[in-house]
């Protein structure tokens, strides 16, 4: 009886860790995630805005940005503020990662040579600013320095398709065009676009 016992238990125990080995999500399909970099075209892909896409166009505006005399020859950064992207394609996508993607460059790459306002995130701020009035909290910038400050530019853009649908597939043509406007005068001091389109089987789902 003890001899069963002994043959038994190790058994046991080995089935339970591998049971915990071979634990965890499985793909059906046998096909697992593919890494891959976002400037990349995936084996899932559409005829609509992409990952690439987004990279193409945002690393071509922030090079053209830069390249501007009111940016590169200004004695100052100029003070630049976001204003949200028009969508007028057919895809449901979040249009203003553009423009976040456009900022996050100039700011990692442009060794200061612009300056972005966080006009989002002006409820924080104004309350900040009160409780500093109120003495609430300290109060640790010059009180002689402006609090808030204004914005030479305007940075926006527009996102304009055609679409074509027969039963040999799907083609979809998407301008994407972004200006810098002078806040003061609003003249469009500067503007340049990119073009893409592709062509498909079949339509993918955006979301």
């Amino acid at each position: 009886m003890k001899t069963i016992t002994k043959l038994i238990l190790p058994f046991s125990l080995a089935a339970l860790v591998a049971g915990c080995a071979s634990s965890g999500v499985k793909n059906p399909s046998g096909i697992g995630v593919t890494r891959m970099n976002a400037d990349e075209q995936g084996f899932v892909a559409g005829t609509g805005v992409e990952s690439q896409d987004l990279v193409a166009v945002t690393d071509k505006m922030s090079r053209s940005i830069l390249g501007i005399p009111q940016i590169a020859n200004a004695p100052t950064p100029p003070i630049i503020v976001l204003d949200p992207v028009d969508n007028q394609t057919r895809f449901p996508l979040n249009k203003d990662i553009f423009l976040t993607r456009i900022r996050t460059q100039l700011n990692s790459k442009s060794a200061g040579k612009v300056t972005f306002l966080a006009r989002d995130r002006m409820a924080a701020l104004e309350k900040e600013r009160n409780l500093k009035r109120e003495g609430a909290v300290t109060a640790t910038s010059d009180p002689a320095k402006q609090e808030f400050l204004g914005a030479n530019y305007f940075l926006t853009g527009s996102l304009q398709g055609l679409s074509t649908r027969t039963s040999k597939g799907t083609s979809d043509y998407i301008l994407y065009a972004f200006q810098l406007i002078d806040a003061r005068t609003s003249a469009i001091i500067w503007e340049d676009s990119a073009e893409i389109k592709k062509q498909g089987l079949e339509d993918a789902a955006y979301r």
